[in-house]
């Protein structure tokens, strides 16, 4: 979902995107690209190299044409129950990655200025009163570790003398997946489904000003190290599903909470996650010289739906 978009602002900028995958054809099709014949893929300003961390290959020619680096990948989140096996799976595709990343631009000749790796505002634990910020310690639960991790995997990058920017992803809308399509389904049959209490506060962050986010750490040689990507406004669950019910249908929705233990019941430990409350502070960004353009859950969902 992040990739795709961030894919348009860039070709919109006038970059050319190199586009890693374990399967350039198909990817290249899913992008409704055609003329391919090699690994390395054009059509137009878009190209499809191949990748595979398993055997630890990522196409010479992709790397040496690069001049930035955005690492993305990794096993969704919410895809699937938090079993022992799936938590192995959701870390070792970060980490993996990041390790052949690493590897790549040590041992290949290359031009890259600059990584721009994804971590997510799951680094932080509960609220403790004051908005997380970047110092704040890592909270020792299975997200906590796995992104510990994930930006350990990475951090080798710096010592090759690259600009490294991490940024921890908070909540990301978007129509085209992730937590806003989930919201929107039961609106669509008159109920706004409230989770748990609904006092828990999100983390939100428009998609749109997600992308500009990692085009601004491209073009901004000053950026380094690690960045909050969240809205400066959180609100909470309420706030969020209320606002989506109205931008949708108006007055034409019944509220209803879906209660924490059926939560648990269906989701497991993942229930943790929707359930818990994280207000993380975007001050450090800002300073940086980003602003945003949808700030408030107001002006996103009125962009997003309305």
């Amino acid at each position: 979902m992040i990739g795709t978009a961030l894919s348009r602002l860039l070709l919109q900028q006038g970059y050319d995107v190199i586009i890693l995958s374990r399967n350039p054809i198909e990817t290249a099709s899913a992008y409704k690209a055609s003329s391919m014949q090699n690994s390395f893929r054009p059509s137009g300003n878009i190209f499809y190299a191949r990748w595979d961390t398993e055997k630890m290959f990522i196409d010479p020619q992709a790397l040496a044409q690069a001049d930035y680096i955005v690492h993305l990948a990794g096993e969704g989140v919410a895809k699937k129950r938090w079993t022992k096996k799936r938590k192995e799976e959701i870390k070792k595709s970060r980490t993996t990655s990041s390790e052949l990343l690493v590897q790549s631009l040590s041992n290949q000749p290359n031009k890259v200025k600059a990584v721009i790796s994804a971590s997510a505002i799951g680094w932080y634990g509960s609220d403790t009163g004051t908005p997380f910020k970047e110092t704040d310690p890592v909270s020792m639960d299975f997200l906590g570790e796995t992104c510990k991790a994930w930006e350990e995997s990475i951090e080798q990058v710096s010592s090759l003398g690259k600009r490294l920017v991490k940024f921890r992803l908070g909540l990301a809308l978007s129509n085209e997946g992730g937590a806003l399509v989930e919201f929107k389904r039961p609106v669509r049959f008159g109920i706004a489904a409230i989770l748990g209490s609904g006092n828990q506060m999100y983390s939100w962050i428009h998609i749109d000003d997600l992308c500009r986010a990692f085009l601004h750490a491209i073009e901004t040689p000053a950026l380094d190290g690690v960045y909050n990507l969240v809205s400066p406004q959180p609100v909470s669950n309420k706030e969020m599903v209320l606002g989506i019910a109205h931008a949708m249908n108006g007055k034409m929705f019944l509220p209803f909470r879906v209660p924490s233990f059926l939560l648990k019941w269906i989701l497991g430990e993942m229930s943790i996650e929707v359930l818990k409350s994280a207000t993380v502070d975007a001050s450090k960004i800002q300073a940086s010289g980003f602003n945003f353009i949808y700030p408030n859950i107001g002006s996103a969902v009125r962009h997003l739906i309305g």
